[in-house]
Order: C-alpha cells, then sequence, then structure tokens
C-alpha cells in the first residue's frame, strides 16, 4: 500500500454546494467536476457503514477515514485523489437520499455524475 494522508483537507464548501443540488427534489444527478476547484483524478464515493479496512482497499493508500463513516448511516463519504494521493474529502448528508456511481469504481473529472435515489 502508499502512504499518502498527509494534507488531506476536508472541503465543507463542496458538502453545502452537494446539499444544495440534494434538497431541491427535482436534481437526479450530481456533476462533480462542476462544484469542483481543485485538481483531481478519482472520486470514491462510500457508502453508510462502510469499514476503514474496505475504504484502505479501495484507495490503496493509508487514510484514516475522520468521519466514522463505518458507525453512521446520515452521511457518505466522498475522497478525491490526485496524483495517487487523497487531497480532499466530503461528508455527504443524506437528506433523505441515497447516492450511487453506478457500476463504477470510481468517477473521474470525464465521468463525474453521482446519482440521486429518493426514497
Amino acid at each position: 500500500m502508499l502512504a499518502g494522508c498527509g494534507n488531506v483537507q476536508h472541503h465543507k464548501d463542496l458538502g453545502e454546494s452537494v446539499y444544495s443540488i440534494v434538497e431541491d427534489k427535482n436534481n437526479s444527478e450530481i456533476s462533480l467536476k462542476s462544484l469542483t476547484s481543485f485538481d483531481w483524478e478519482k472520486a470514491f464515493l462510500f457508502t453508510p457503514y462502510t469499514t476503514q479496512e474496505g475504504i484502505e482497499k479501495q484507495l490503496d493508500v493509508n487514510f484514516n477515514d475522520p468521519s466514522n463513516i463505518d458507525y453512521r448511516d446520515d452521511i457518505y463519504l466522498l475522497v478525491f485523489m490526485n496524483g495517487g494521493k487523497v487531497g480532499q474529502y466530503v461528508e455527504v448528508d443524506r437528506q433523505g437520499a441515497d447516492f450511487t456511481i453506478g457500476e463504477k469504481k470510481y468517477l473521474t473529472p470525464s465521468d463525474d455524475l453521482i446519482f440521486i435515489e429518493r426514497n
């Protein structure tokens, strides 16, 4: 496994932008590239109750999950990687919805849609 968790930032502004999109019941998808102002190559979406081991296995780097998502069902965790390192993460409030990226393992700037599934 690669190391690389030095300057990971919790991107609260992006979380608020996503919250606004989900809040509007007419929206069914989130385009990450249109919301990000930083460089990223891959974005991983982790569901509630994902374990620390599951996150590290998927990212293939050491990453200490600051959100404790393995004990929570109120958020999804969005982790952005650039240059093989985790750079940013966002805690995405569920707001009564579920999120999916389909069968993909991760998103890229050219394939950046998260789909909102409302209950």
